[in-house]
């Protein structure tokens, strides 16, 4: 339930009520499979420093490797916040940035990885690495079949009234669905 309610604080924005939320999940539960969105929590809080902090505080080689790949990504997010480019280059510099693999996390990785690049003013390295990030998504997606694009046609859709009945203004049923 807490992990949840961070996730959605987290996700509208509310970074305050994320931590909070954050922080006592990791306690009650001792896990740090959330750890990204605490830093990066931090850093919506304004905070970059202690997000910096709270990233350094776990043991990188325990956490399963998503985790760790977007610990990563938070950790070069507050580097930049503090005007530190070239340190959140290095932050990225991780063995799981692999550009001629696809994982599910190497489009996050990737385009992390141009957006300080852009940063730097290495405009053509940035622009391969967003071309990798898009050619990764591209890969995964078509590996989980996300890639079948279904187009339905609806030719008349029924109005309910407010009472959740059909509107007595004459629609039709919904027809001529294919897919």
């Amino acid at each position: 339930m807490r992990e949840t309610a961070a996730i959605t604080a987290y996700a509208v924005g509310d970074f305050a009520l994320a931590l909070r939320e954050l922080r006592t999940y990791r306690r009650i539960s001792g896990r740090d499979d959330q750890i990204a969105l605490m830093v990066d929590s931090e850093r919506g809080v304004g905070r970059p420093d202690r997000a910096l902090e709270v990233g350094r505080a776990v043991d990188r080689k325990t956490l399963p490797t998503d985790v760790r790949v977007h610990l990563a990504i938070a950790m070069s997010g507050a580097r930049l916040d503090l005007g530190e480019t070239e340190r959140a280059l290095q932050e990225l510099d991780i063995p799981e940035l692999d550009p001629d693999r696809a994982f599910p996390w190497s489009p996050d990785l990737f385009a992390a990885r141009a957006t300080v690049l852009e940063e730097l003013g290495r405009d053509d390295d940035a622009a391969s690495w967003r071309k990798r990030a898009a050619v990764a998504a591209d890969v995964i997606a078509g590996a989980n079949g996300e890639d079948q694009w279904e187009t339905v046609e609806v030719d008349e859709v029924i109005e309910e009234s407010s009472d959740g009945g059909p509107a007595s203004a004459g629609h039709g049923d919904v027809a001529g669905v294919r897919d």
